[in-house]
């Protein structure tokens, strides 16, 4: 059972598809936090 991880700040969280770790809220995603499916551009690439 994976252990979920420490989020110091309450932020909101999602699970990305392509590696399935968690990855937290980023103030540069605010305004489209909605359409955010990919951790990073790596993930995104390795579709």
């Amino acid at each position: 059972m994976k252990q979920k991880a420490r989020n110091p700040h309450n932020l909101p969280t999602k699970v990305c598809p392509v590696c399935e770790r968690e990855f937290t809220w980023r103030k540069k995603w605010e305004k489209n936090w909605e359409s955010v499916i990919y951790c990073s551009k790596k993930c995104s690439s390795n579709k």
